[in-house]
Parts: structure tokens; sequence; C-alpha cells
């Protein structure tokens, strides 16, 4: 959370059929909301539109699972689309889920009517109403007040878009290529014939100007436009075929007679390596009638969320959990063409060899939650996904940090990476590439970037293998541009250490014993920056000493949060960290004040939402649990570890009211599903308490019962079923668990367990139980 082929020509009976089929308008409904599908689908559940008011800056549009085209809606907010605003200001084929600053948004299209006489889309910007609108897995509908009716659709690496004009001779398409949500650098529109445009778009990285990428695209429509030309700033040329800016706003228009046939079709491919590679895309996944291809899109939603089949709960519930479920898989994105080709972070290109590449990486989020989820659910993705990290390696020097496009940005701080990938290594995905990443893994963790590099790594690492700690250093100029590990030396120390712990069991696993030794050891640098005199977490200058505000509930030297948020960052060694304040009855009194306990009681629902909750953005100077930002979604489960796990679902249960199936439904920004896999873990009831390994801490599932079809490549039995009948508001606590029939009283499992079982089975009652309160039941500390 952060500053966060070839279409085919369709004779007039099949345009009739088109226009049957829109019926002329759009239907209306009181508010946005999923279109309906076939009766009885799980994607009727889902909601697109969740998070898309309030700074959730998640996305309506349509694309596939992965898939490297997101055709969306921008109305003007920096990262796409925002419910409260009511302009089209074009679909543009690229966004990423839940992030917090302005990226993508390339190619924004927009059909219009009459003659064109501006070219800033802020300006030809088209009215809307949410009563015309209508969105679900892979499918996008509005009408705009022009009269048009835009519908969206997408595959993979295409984005097919079909427009219903009124009947005019002046129906319009235009390819903005000069305005995106970043910064555009310099773009190039070609007309190539009278039925294709070629674009190249090179933009400004997540967060900062740098370069990012280059997005490469090329538009077949299903038709002949009648005449066309180009815009350059404010100059419009009729009958031009190319144009060329810097900078400024660049763009190509199309124009139809819609006097008989209303509707017009466009494809457009994307490619991150050339235009050669737009054009195969195209070749490859185009040439589909918009309806074949929405169709396939519906179907590959279906597929990959009847994977998860949950009973009981409301169905609000239902409606929010299937569509947290759909936004945990919107991303990473396939980076690759259909030709193997993908661009490095050398920036040159090369070719997959038996996997797909993945770009995109939001790791200081997504490690917590996404990566685990995924690794369950979709878990030949996951080790495509960890190899292409390793490929980043390989081809630039470094692991990436933020990774955006084909280029790092060094956003957010600490060492997201090595649990990253850790986590890969524990759930069996890394088989043949152990040795691979523990090397790529063990150079991040011990060295630092040269300055001749993008990377900055593990900025602080020669005072902290020095120390013990990085320092927080204030006002310290910032060697490159991005996020500095000395701006927040406390969390980064925090992370640090985290990842050391991870690294360590890979270490141990591996034979490499030595090494594992020196990562345990240096896991237990948390204490290096834990100040007697207050009992909390604090930042030390480059001398040692403690430096900041005493007050815990200040932020200086922690990203994105606090020391009393921060706290409970020790997942490798809670016992240890509970040693440090004092035991389990103090560390339970400051849980308690933490979590607001004895208000969540009273009123779950209102402490979450006016205690905890203080706006979307609140992540600095709280002394309070903050269930909407990334270093505190492991927290409510710290319970575990401290002999009062039936409070670990009382948190649980009252942050997951947060999450409803309206707009203002997303609890922060989604982080590209890191939220939204908490809410589908948490729900499931089985949550990566320690992100980096194979553990996995037990709460209350939300569900009767929730049926996982599992890849038997990875779990032989090709099926987990989590069971708790009769779990409600009121009967939440765990009397007992078994594992097939067998008695469980360990507060956790581990993917062993998940992969020779069959079912993990809950007894819940109306008030707290012993069940899980022994020291041998909390998840054992590592190392």
């Amino acid at each position: 959370m952060h500053r966060t082929p070839r279409p085919r020509l369709r004779g007039p009976a099949a345009a009739l059929a088109a226009v049957a089929l829109l019926g002329g308008v759009l239907t209306t409904g009181a508010t946005a909301q999923a279109a309906p599908r076939v009766e009885g689908q799980l994607t009727d559940l889902v909601n697109p539109f969740i998070g898309t008011q309030n700074e959730g800056n998640t996305y309506p549009g349509a694309s596939v699972p992965f898939g490297m085209v997101q055709l969306s809606p921008d109305t003007g907010h920096n990262t796409g689309y925002d419910y409260a605003e009511n302009h089209i200001r074009g679909f543009s084929a690229v966004h990423l889920s839940g992030v917090g600053c302005g990226l993508g948004g390339d190619l924004p299209t927009l059909p219009t009517t009459g003659d064109i006489t501006q070219t800033d889309y802020a300006k030809y910007a088209a009215e809307f109403s949410h009563d015309d609108e209508k969105a679900s897995p892979g499918y996008y509908k509005v009408g705009l007040k022009t009269g048009i009716g835009a519908e969206l659709t997408a595959s993979s690496r295409t984005g097919v878009q079909r427009y219903t004009f009124p009947a005019t001779d002046k129906a319009n398409v235009l390819l903005n290529a000069g305005q995106s949500l970043h910064r555009t650098l310099s773009s190039k529109v070609e007309i190539l014939d009278n039925r294709t445009v070629r674009t190249a778009i090179t933009g400004s990285g997540f967060c900062q100007d740098t370069k990012a990428y280059t997005v490469y695209t090329i538009t077949r429509f299903d038709r002949p436009f009648t005449t066309s030309g180009t815009w350059n700033g404010d100059t419009v040329t009729e009958g031009s075929k190319v144009s060329s800016a810097a900078g400024e706003r660049n763009g190509a228009w199309l124009r139809f007679d819609t006097g008989n046939d209303r509707t017009v079709e466009a494809t457009t491919a994307l490619s991150y390596v050339d235009a050669k590679g737009a054009a195969l895309n195209l070749r490859a996944e185009g040439g589909r009638s918009f309806d074949r291809v929405e169709r396939a899109a519906q179907r590959s939603w279906e597929d990959r969320l009847d994977d998860v089949k949950a009973q009981g709960g409301s169905d609000e519930l239902r409606r929010t959990f299937y569509s947290s479920l759909y936004r945990s898989f919107l991303a990473p994105n396939v980076g690759s063409d259909v030709d193997g080709r993908y661009t490095g972070w050398d920036q040159k290109t090369h070719h997959v060899k038996g996997f797909t590449y993945y770009q995109n990486w939001s790791l200081w989020d997504t490690y917590r939650t996404q990566a685990q989820l995924l690794s369950l659910l979709a878990p030949r993705e996951s080790r495509d996904m960890a190899i292409s990290v390793l490929r980043i390696d390989a081809e630039s020097g470094w692991l990436p940090k933020w990774g955006y496009g084909t280029v790092e940005t060094n956003i957010m701080t600490g060492d997201p990476v090595t649990p990253f990938l850790t986590n890969a290594y524990q759930q069996g995905l890394l088989k043949g590439y152990e040795e691979e990443a523990y090397r790529a893994l063990k150079k991040n963790a011990d060295g630092v970037p040269p300055t001749d590099s993008a990377p900055v790594g593990r900025e602080a690492n020669v005072q902290y293998l020095k120390d013990g700690f990085a320092p927080y250093i204030k006002d310290r100029p910032h060697a490159k541009p991005g996020d500095s590990d000395f701006d927040h030396g406390a969390s980064a120390t925090l992370e640090y250490a985290l990842s050391d712990a991870m690294l360590g069991e890979m270490a141990r696993d591996l034979g490499h014993d030595a090494d594992a030794k020196r990562y345990e050891d240096r896991a237990q640098n948390y204490r290096k920056i834990f100040d007697p005199s207050t009992g909390f977490f604090r930042a030390r200058d480059a001398s040692g000493a403690f430096t900041g505000p005493a007050d815990p509930a200040q932020s200086e030297g922690f990203h994105e949060g606090t020391s009393w948020q921060y706290q409970w960052l020790v997942p490798q060694d809670l016992p240890g960290m509970v040693g440090l304040i004092g035991g389990k009855d103090a560390a339970n009194q400051r849980l308690d004040s933490f979590f607001a306990y004895d208000k969540l009681l009273a009123d779950p629902a209102k402490t979450a939402r006016e205690v905890w909750v203080n706006g979307p953005y609140a992540y600095y100077n709280a002394d309070k649990y903050n269930p909407q930002n990334e270093p505190d979604l492991i927290a409510p489960y710290t319970y575990l570890s401290t002999g009062q796990p039936w409070k670990t679902t009382d948190v649980v249960h009252a942050a997951l009211t947060l999450f409803t199936d309206a707009p203002t439904g997303m609890t922060g920004n989604d982080d590209l599903g890191t939220m939204s896999a908490w809410m589908v873990l948490s729900s499931i009831g089985v949550f990566p308490v320690q992100p980096g390994t194979d553990t996995w801490g037990l709460s209350t599932p939300a569900f009767e019962r929730v049926d996982l079809t599992l890849d038997r490549r990875y779990y032989p039995h090709g099926s987990f079923t989590v069971k708790a009948p009769g779990t409600s508001d009121a009967d939440r606590y765990i009397q007992s668990a078994s594992i097939d029939g067998a008695a469980q009283s360990r507060t956790y499992l581990t993917t062993e367990d998940i992969r020779s079982a069959r079912s993990l089975a809950f007894t819940v009652g109306s008030a707290p139980s012993a069940w899980g309160t022994s020291p041998a039941d909390a998840p054992p500390a590592l190392g």
C-alpha cells in the first residue's frame, strides 16, 4: 500500500444480430453491479466494482487470470477508476489492482461522435451513470451519455472492445497514445491500413518518473474505417498516418459510418518486446468475435473460482469471498509473448524455456498472503512466477523488490523477495531450481547491489551485517530512485531479520549448515532494536543510539506504520519477542489493548470501522491494529503463540466485516491481491502465519465447509476440505479439531499435512475452550 487470429469481416446479418443482442440499449439497474450470467455459476457472485471507491484502487474492467491485458475504464483517478467520478476518459489496456500510485493506463481508447475538436482526454471524456454500467469476470459494459454503448472483454494478451453507435457517418474511435495514468515519456502511432493501428508507448515508473517499460500495441478493427487521422498536441490532421511525440498529447482517430451497421469491434494486442510480438499475439489470440472471446474469458474465471467451493455463510459473505478470490488471481501478469520472447530486466530480449514468464511484483505486499494462496490454488503458475523472479536475477544481476513491467522501481523497503522465494521452495515449487534460488538469495542477503545498478536490494546491509541493525538516518539523500531502507531503519531491521530466518530454514534443508547457523543467528537481530526503557522496538541511528520519539505510536523509522504496529512482525520467534515484553500475560494485555479487545467483544463491526480504521491512508501515528495495511496482516494470529487462540478468531472475524460487496468494500489498497488473499485465507481458517515457510495458522472458518480442488502434481489427493458445521457469529469458538478424524490440538498445519490429509474438521461452540492453549500447540519458533 504505497504512493501506493486476425479479425474477420462481419456481414450485415452478423451486425444485426449484434444489435439485437444489445437491444439497442444497456440494461438499467439501481447501481453498477456484477452482470448476471448463467444462473448458478460462481462468476455470478463476483462484483468487480468492490474496491473502486474509498481508495481500494481496484479496477472493474475485463481481464483473464494473470492476463497481460487488463482492459478497463479510466475516470481520472490516478490509478484508473473511481466509483465517485462520472466521466470516462478511455478504456485503457494496462492496470494493476489496488496499487497506490498512478501507473499503466496505456492506450486509453474512447468511442465518440462528431468532429474531432479536443485531444486531451480530460476534455473529451464521456459522461456515464452507474445505472448503465455492469461488470463481471472478463466482461464490462457501460452506456455513455453520448448515446454510445461500450463493452469490453479480454484474452491473455488481447483486449476486445465492442461499440454500439447511434446512426451517424461520424462515429469515431480515439486511440490516445500520449496520455496514461503515469507520465508518458514518448509515443508513436501508425495507421497501417484501413483497419489497423500500431503504437509504441514508453511510460514512467511506479511512484517515480524513471523509465519503466515500452509497451507495443496493435489494434485491428472488424471492418474498414471511412477516414482517419492523427493528433499531436492540439493539432488534428486528417489523413495523417504517423505521429510521434516526446511526452506531448499524441494519438490516432478512426471514423466509421454507422448508418446501417451500428457496431464496431476492435481487438488490441500487447507486447513488452516489440511490434512483431504484438502482431504475433494478435494473430494467435485475435480473429474471434467479441462474444466468443467473452465466453472464453468467463469460462476461464469459472474454472478458476470453481476450485474453491464454499458452503454456508450469508449471501453477502459469499459474494465478498468470491470477489476476493477473483482479485487474488489478477496478478502477477504474463510478460512473455506467444513465441516465448520477453524483455528481461537487462532490457534485452530473452526466450522462455519450459515456463511462462511473469512480471509485476509487489513483493512487500504479496509475500504475506497472496503468494501462499497462489501456491495452494495455482501451483503451476506459482512455480513459473518463482522461476521468473530467478530470471530477473540471472539477467539483471539482482533479485527484485518492487518490479513493474521490465524494471525495478525500489518501492517499499526490507527484503520481501526472500520470503517470497523461500515460500515457493517450502511449497515444493522449485524442484530443479533449489540451488539456483539459494545462490541468488544468499547473494541478496549478504550483499548490496553495486552503485551502477538499478536495484537497492538490502540497501542498509553493510551496517546491518556489522552492527545487527539497519540505522535510521533522517534526511539521507537517496542514492537511487525509490524508497530507502535508511529512511525506515527500524522496520527494515525487522524485515531483514524475518528474511534471514526464512533463508536459514532453506539453508538447513539444503545442507548448508554453516550458512543456516549464520542466518539463524541474524534472525535474532530484532532484539537489537528493542528499547527496554519503552518496551517497544525503536529506531537506532548510525552510532547505535536510540533515536526519534520514544512514543511507540509515532512512526519515525517505520515504513507505513508505527512501533505499536510493527511489534508483532517477528513471526520467526514470537516466544522470544513475548519474552522481551515480559511474558505471555504482558503480551496478552498488550495485544488486548492493541486490538481494543473489550470494545471488539461488545461490537466487532463498530470497533473495526471506528477504532481500527481511521481513513484510507491512515498508516502512521496510531496505537491500534490497522487491518488495512500490510505490517499488521499477521498480527491477529499472534494470540496462537500466547495461549489464547480464541482471540485470533475474535479479531479475524471482526476484521472480515470490513470486506463487503459494495464499491467501498475493500479495506485499504488491494495491492495486487494482498488484501483479497487475506480475506480468502482468513475465511477458510488457514493462514500463513510464518511467511516464507510451510506453516499455516488456524482460526475458525467463516463457512461451514470449503472444498479445495488441488493440483495432483503437488497435492496427491487432489483436494482438501475444511469443515466447521454450525459456525456463526455466535458459535465461533473452536472446541476441538481433527485431521482425517485424528485429534489436532496444534493451532497450525504444515503444507505436508495438507498434502497427506483429506480434511480438517472443527467443532465450534459459543464460548472459548482449552483447545490450542498449551505451549506445545503454538506455531514453533524457527531455528
